[in-house]
């Protein structure tokens, strides 16, 4: 990688203060990293809680804040018919902690056939397949959101939560935080952590506002950073979001949150929790993930026309019982 001086970058207005560093990467001031502890996220479970919000029964979450305005008005984004795919190809070779996407070919024995089908097996929670993550997908002492206890979880499939609830699919507007497009490098290094102004300095230099049922993508260059250093251990140096970006997600209202990883930056910082943002956002929260998404391809077409907010599409597999689903999400301008 081409070194390259070291850059002070300041947006006025903005509380964030970033310095570039050699390898790519940057680090907000001291008084933008608050820390946290794990006392910390356990108090974040009640207090950025939305159970109970739409009721009792509510298996939807977040995803009540998709109205039929806030459809209507993503519609209206869509000024040049041009879409773009934010799913990563399958991985079909092995990854850590991440099994391979299975493609069996059944071709016809017969010469004279005239069609030919195929066999897939995913296994798709992981760090490679780009899937969703239904409210089932994760535990909190025995709860799962809106208080729906574990046990609704059996070999059978998720009685509660599943991504069966998500039949109709995702249609509203999307933001893309794009981290390393603001800083003007590739990608961010291992183990960057994103704060709240930097979430805040995004929307300033976009010209944009996140509000009541949007989609929030957040952009590290994960898929770069592949290409150009190969496989690393993703739990010990991958950027994401740190913790204290959860409440800013509560008081935004967004609706579902995803990144071109795993959401968390890892290791988190905080000691007790490995994925503290995605606890608190699937079970207090009740929002649904989008993971390994492959962002570059709509980061490009983003700037390109200056323009960081669109129409997104996102339509699970509907297997009643599952706790998410592979998907190819899709951007529209």
């Amino acid at each position: 990688m081409n070194r390259r001086p070291c850059i002070l970058l300041v947006l006025v207005g903005s509380v964030l203060s970033l310095a570039l560093t050699p390898s790519g990467g940057a680090e907000p001031d001291a008084a933008a990293k608050p820390k946290l502890a794990k006392t910390d996220i356990e108090a974040m479970m009640k207090s950025l809680s939305n159970w109970g919000r739409w009721g009792k029964d509510d298996e939807l979450g977040a995803l009540n804040l998709i109205t039929s305005e806030k459809r209507r008005a993503a519609a209206a984004l869509v000024t040049e018919g041009v879409t773009v795919s934010l799913a990563h190809n399958a991985v079909k070779s092995e990854a850590e902690s991440s099994p391979a996407f299975g493609h069996k070919m059944m071709l016809p024995k017969d010469g004279d056939a005239v069609s030919a089908s195929d066999e897939y097996r995913v296994a798709y929670h992981g760090f490679t397949q780009t899937h969703l993550d239904a409210l089932c997908h994760l535990f909190y002492k025995g709860r799962m959101y809106n208080g729906f206890s574990r046990n609704e979880v059996t070999e059978h499939g998720a009685a509660k939560l599943s991504v069966v609830n998500i039949k109709q699919g995702i249609f509203t507007r999307c933001v893309l935080m794009d981290l390393p497009g603001l800083l003007g490098v590739r990608f961010l290094k291992g183990g960057h952590a994103i704060y709240p102004a930097d979430l805040a300095a995004c929307e300033q230099a976009a010209g944009i506002k996140v509000g009541s049922g949007d989609a929030v993508l957040i952009r590290t260059g994960r898929w770069a950073r592949a290409k150009f250093e190969g496989d690393w251990e993703i739990m010990k140096s991958s950027a994401g979001l740190h913790a204290s970006c959860l409440p800013w997600l509560k008081e935004r209202d967004v609706a579902v949150v995803g990144s071109d990883l795993a959401l968390d930056v890892m290791p988190s910082g905080v000691e007790g929790f490995e994925l503290p943002v995605h606890w608190v956002v699937v079970v207090a929260m009740g929002m649904p993930i989008l993971d390994n998404c492959d962002l570059e391809a709509v980061s490009e077409t983003a700037k390109a026309r200056k323009r960081w907010s669109f129409l997104l599409t996102v339509a699970p597999l509907a297997v009643d019982g599952g706790t998410g689903s592979p998907v190819n999400p899709l951007a529209t301008f």
